[in-house]
């Protein structure tokens, strides 16, 4: 009867742990990194303490399709999230749900590159290794990492941030794209549809 009991709570909290899109394999270690910055610059995602935490993105949201000239590429985001940033710095937000993209110049991500990256996060927990995928037809990179907020300064609760993050490149230019909702909030679909229609110019 116990066991019974135990299991769905087991996979509840399975479920909970998953990052924002398909997160990380089960199983995987954590790893906390206490570096100061990255080599790349892309800082770990914060959650703001003083926004309401979002919920899912509803299956019926529109995307629009957000085209940088400047920065060489283009991608969709749901439609009525604020746009913080131009250039080669954009953000995206909706509350707590956030989609930034950084690009700079620089040779191809290597897996040795993206963990060490990955790693210089300050303040993240990272789940697991460096995972090579496919995405958009092109080779690329993911890793999953946690944010805390900072204490809101009502209530003293913090927000923890799941973050998918993905290390593209082409031609001596490489990007950062970070997808971060509230723990525990389900932005599977819509957080795959624009991670695979990141496109470089």
């Amino acid at each position: 009867m116990r066991i019974l009991v135990l299991l769905p709570l087991a996979a509840a909290l399975a479920a909970l742990s998953a990052g924002c899109g398909s997160g990380g394999p089960a199983g995987q270690t954590t790893t906390r990194t206490t570096a100061a910055t990255t080599t790349t610059g892309a800082g770990a995602l914060q959650a703001e303490a003083n926004a309401t935490v979002a919920g899912d993105i509803p299956d019926t949201q529109v995307f629009l399709t957000f085209r940088n000239p400047h920065a060489g590429y283009a991608m969709k985001y749901p439609e009525g999230w604020a746009q913080q940033g131009s250039g080669d710095v954009v953000t995206f937000r909706d509350k707590n749900n956030a989609v930034r993209a950084i690009v700079s110049s620089g040779v191809a991500w290597t897996k040795a590159a993206v963990q060490a990256d990955a790693q210089a996060l300050k303040g993240a927990r990272v789940q697991g290794q460096p995972q090579a995928i496919t995405l958009s037809g092109r080779p690329a990179f993911k890793v999953v990492y946690q944010t805390v907020s900072a204490p809101n300064p009502v209530t003293g609760k913090r927000v923890t941030l799941t973050v998918d993050r993905y290390y593209l490149w082409k031609q001596g230019r490489r990007a950062v794209l970070d997808l971060g909702c509230p723990l525990g909030v389900d932005n599977v679909d819509a957080y795959r549809l624009i991670s695979e229609s990141f496109r470089w110019n």
